[in-house]
């Protein structure tokens, strides 16, 4: 039952991540020049099809119990569903997992925007309102977010969320 909770969380939050390219500063231009050009960049590399291969919360007090929780997920195994997402150039991203059979399953949709590093999501889910700031990290296949967030709704933004996702061609 919790590991059918969990799954359907860490898919809808997978689906959600995106990446970001933050160009390292070569030259000795301004702060404000350059954040522009991060911004830029990060808009344009996010906007694509992603799709999450691991993911993993931390839960140190999970639902304000004196114990820690940690889930953790390798969709990369063969035969196993995918969580995916579609981000567009209009700030708008739609999310969802695929099946092994191809079909798609818990399609959401939210809004994006990025600033420096970070990643912003807001969507809704499970009747509640998503807001979050994903840190973002760069790899040779896609990203790495990490976040801060309360994912099991006991009110303390304490659990940390980190998933691994590659941009799909």
């Amino acid at each position: 039952m919790i590991k059918s909770h969990f799954f359907s969380a860490i898919v809808i939050v997978g689906l959600i991540f995106a990446a970001c390219k933050q160009e390292k500063n070569k030259s000795e231009e301004s702060e404000t020049p350059q954040k522009e050009v991060q911004e830029k960049s990060l808009n344009t590399y996010m906007v694509g099809t992603w799709e999450t291969s691991y993911i993993k919360i931390e839960y140190p007090t999970y639902q304000k119990a004196d114990s820690s929780f940690v889930f953790e997920d390798d969709f990369s195994k063969p035969n196993t569903g995918r969580a995916q997402s579609e981000y567009k150039n209009d700030g708008t991203f739609t999310a969802w997992f695929k099946q092994p059979d191809g079909s798609k399953v818990g399609e959401t949709g939210g809004n994006w925007k990025t600033k420096g590093d970070s990643l912003y999501v807001d969507y809704a889910y499970l009747g509640k309102q998503v807001q979050a700031w994903y840190a973002i990290t760069t790899t040779e296949e896609g990203f790495t977010g990490k976040v801060i967030y309360d994912w099991d709704d006991d009110k303390e933004f304490d659990d940390i969320l980190i998933m691994k996702s590659k941009k799909l061609k």
